[in-house]
């Protein structure tokens, strides 16, 4: 059974935002604008991602 999987891109800057914030970017495998991933879906991802939603654009794939 394959994993559910979400897909993320950064669409607004990490440059200057809480440290907190940006280590949740970096976290999730994001380098610069406009960078794509793929990342599990899993609670801690999630929690994450909930945490700078104002910065992504998340997709279920």
């Amino acid at each position: 059974m394959d994993k559910k999987q979400i897909r993320l891109t950064l669409l607004r800057s990490a440059y200057g935002r809480v440290p907190g914030h940006r280590e949740c970017v970096r976290g999730l495998g994001l380098r610069r604008m406009h960078h794509t991933v793929m990342v599990q879906d899993t609670p801690e991802n999630r929690g994450m991602v909930a945490k700078v939603a104002y910065l992504l654009k998340v997709e279920e794939v």
